[in-house]
């Protein structure tokens, strides 16, 4: 999660005198420091928070999940390689809690920063920077896919854990739809579960949701 004390160690510097060795070892410290990255999200049944590397193999998956089930016809490739990018600028960035306020008036730059540390210390990588940035100005279809799944995961997740996430930080119904449904609007399929999503939620609303925060 985003925390102001965030301070994760710089990556030994790029230089051209690297073996091919040493530029793996270095890529595999980057993913390391991704593992450190705490998300406020679980999984059903965990006690502690799941990091940014979970998420993003979850909905890599779910992804690729749904092109089949739904018989999509969106790039795979190109959806796989978005949604392992979706949050890779956290490494450096931080994870910033939807419904919180800490960390959002600086999320754009501190996101922006990062992106541009990652492209620093990986030049060799021009996929890897292409992909992040074309992820990031959403104008195909696979990455509003993408983006709109990414939104839906963490209430799905939660309800599968009976809304306890909702009761620790005293969220409501109401907050869920302000925040996710302009977001998730971007892709039509994405919608279609997301409303069935909610019409269960508005069925438990009262198990889901803290009462005292349901108006």
């Amino acid at each position: 999660m985003y925390s102001k004390s965030l301070a994760l160690p710089s990556l030994p510097c790029y230089t051209t005198l690297m073996t091919p060795l040493e530029y793996l070892l270095q890529f595999v410290r980057f993913t390391h420091l991704t593992h450190k990255v705490e998300r406020v999200a679980r999984i059903a049944g965990e006690t502690r928070y799941a990091n940014t590397v979970e998420h993003s193999y979850q909905l890599t998956l779910l992804a690729w999940y749904l092109i089949e089930k739904e018989k999509l016809p969106l790039n795979k490739d190109l959806v796989i390689k978005y949604a392992l990018v979706h949050d890779l600028v956290e490494t450096y960035a931080g994870d910033t809690y939807a419904h919180g306020t800490e960390g959002k008036d600086s999320k754009v730059l501190r996101e922006h920063e990062a992106q541009e540390r990652i492209a620093l210390e990986f030049p060799e990588f021009s996929d890897l920077h292409e992909y992040i940035q074309k992820y990031e100005t959403k104008l195909d279809p696979e990455s509003r896919f993408v983006y709109a799944l990414d939104k839906l995961i963490d209430p799905v997740n939660i309800y599968l854990e009976d809304g306890k996430l909702w009761h620790e930080k005293n969220v409501t119904l109401q907050e869920v739809l302000d925040y996710k449904t302009e977001k998730i609007a971007v892709d039509p399929t994405v919608s279609k579960y997301f409303a069935e999503l909610v019409t269960l939620l508005r069925k438990k609303e009262d198990i889901l949701f803290p009462k005292n925060n349901t108006f």
